[in-house]
């Protein structure tokens, strides 16, 4: 063995087992990535007797050099320091190892960069890309004087110091970037290794797909205005007490089916059926005395008695209709919606208090809430679907009827109740009380406004509020 292959062994040696950490080392204590490099490269060349080591990070596509040894400071528009970033992107570009002049068996490269490099100096020069992650972020370039040309292991060398001192440098470098610049940086990388294939057939297939999405965007598609909607009975019948008293009988429940004059409930008539039998006996005590002064010829009399005769007549009759509205009676065939008086047997109720909630068990109604950020949108006879929770999985059809010109505020929101009719034939299984959600069709708007149309209101409203 040679004496300088010996000691390019002994270099080797050096360098995997004892320097590697040292140059961790001299990285890690040095607080700023710019003094750190300069440290590192300075380091790099007395240990590798080297004219002169440069390190280059990638920045927008291009390599930037960031440091020089036994340099404490770097000019970027140095016409040295700019052949030292051309033969870095030289080397990146073809994601290599390049080493001028070529060494024996080496693989034909580019290097027309390094040439100008070393021209008219004669030294050597190599070039080794860093790595992280399988991305390139940047390079070390070598100089050397050409007496003492390169060999295989110190090129081995300088490829083992580059892969373990790659991610460090990277790790340094990028934690020092802002934010956006590395969330630009990830992003990029992310889209080149799922987009960037040399595969001509992929990349027109990924560029029609998003043709496509962009076109998608801006046709024009069916627009829904959602909202909150419940059935009512197209009439609703509140059924009143018609006078002070006790509730005593209640026959339905809400919920239950009803005939029309079907007796629903009664309140307690003793009272009423004592009145009357005093109006009756007094009645009748008037006609005896009127018949009495009839067969007397007292004219005065008879007309004092007929005239309390009429009285008792009238407040008989009064007491009759009072006994007949007793019983609460269902104007018309439906279904109780209100009122459980089941729970109010034996109760006092006044007049005028409502007792039960009587609609049609065939002819509903349906109330939207519409909020008003839509409502602008709906217009008379505008078509819609109607989703009911007890009934998910069928839809009915309704149109809109009419638009409440007054907003309703409810659990602190604002809305406007819009009136529609349901177009159906099966009524049997709908009930009034019943909610769902209702989509009232609005016209056709491009995909891209449906989606971002209540953004650019919100925003519109808050910038006007703050004045811009």
């Amino acid at each position: 063995m040679t004496t300088a292959a010996v000691e390019n062994t002994q270099l080797n040696t050096k360098i995997n087992a004892e320097s590697i950490l040292e140059f961790q080392a001299t990285l890690l204590s040095h607080g700023h990535f710019d003094e750190a490099t300069t440290a590192l490269a300075t380091e790099l060349a007395l240990k590798l007797n080297l004219e002169r080591v440069s390190i280059g990070i990638s920045e927008h596509g291009q390599m930037q050099v960031k440091a020089i040894s036994h340099s404490a400071e770097v000019e970027s528009k140095h016409e040295v320091n700019r052949r030292i970033a051309a033969a870095m992107d030289e080397a990146a570009e073809q994601s290599a190892l390049i080493v001028y002049p070529e060494m024996a068996g080496s693989q034909p490269r580019l290097m027309l960069a390094h040439v100008a490099l070393v021209r008219g100096s004669g030294n050597q020069v190599s070039t080794i890309p860093l790595v992280n992650n399988g991305a390139i972020f940047g390079a070390i370039t070598h100089e050397r004087n050409a007496s003492k040309l390169y060999q295989p292991d110190e090129i081995d060398a300088f490829k083992h110091i580059a892969a373990l001192l790659g991610p460090v440098l990277y790790l340094k470098w990028n934690g020092e970037r802002p934010w956006y610049a590395r969330v630009k940086q990830d992003f990029s990388a992310w889209f080149n290794r799922h987009f960037s294939m040399t595969d001509v057939g992929f990349k027109l297939a990924m560029y029609a797909l998003t043709a496509g999405l962009l076109a998608l965007l801006f046709i024009p598609v069916q627009y829904n205005i959602s909202a909150p909607a419940r059935l009512e009975g197209s009439i609703q019948r509140a059924l009143v007490a018609p006078e002070n008293g006790y509730l005593q009988h209640a026959y339905v429940r809400p919920g239950d089916k009803v005939k029309a004059h079907q007796v629903l409930a009664e309140l307690a008539d003793e009272d009423l059926l004592l009145e009357i039998r005093r109006w009756q006996s007094e009645l009748a005590q008037h006609e005896n005395t009127y018949s009495a002064a009839l067969a007397q010829s007292d004219r005065v009399q008879m007309v004092v008695n007929e005239s309390k005769a009429e009285e008792a007549k009238t407040q008989l009759a009064l007491a009759e209709a009072k006994l007949s509205r007793a019983r609460i009676v269902a104007p018309f065939d439906g279904v109780i919606i209100k009122g459980d008086l089941k729970q109010l047997l034996g109760a006092p109720v006044q007049r005028g208090d409502t007792l039960l909630t009587i609609a049609p068990a065939d002819s509903f109604r349906l109330m939207i809430e519409v909020d008003e950020r839509d409502i602008s949108e709906v217009k008379l006879n505008q078509a819609g679907k109607l989703a009911l929770v007890s009934l998910p999985g069928e839809t009915l059809a309704f149109k809109v009827l009419r638009i409440t010109p007054a907003a309703v505020s409810k659990e602190e929101r604002n809305f406007f109740e819009v009136e529609g009719a349901i177009k159906t034939a099966d009524l049997a299984t709908l009930r009034p009380g019943l909610e769902g959600i209702a989509k009232i069709k609005a016209g056709q708007h491009a995909l891209i406004w449906s989606l971002t149309h209540r953004l650019i209101d919100w925003a519109s409203i808050t910038f006007w509020k703050w004045g811009l």
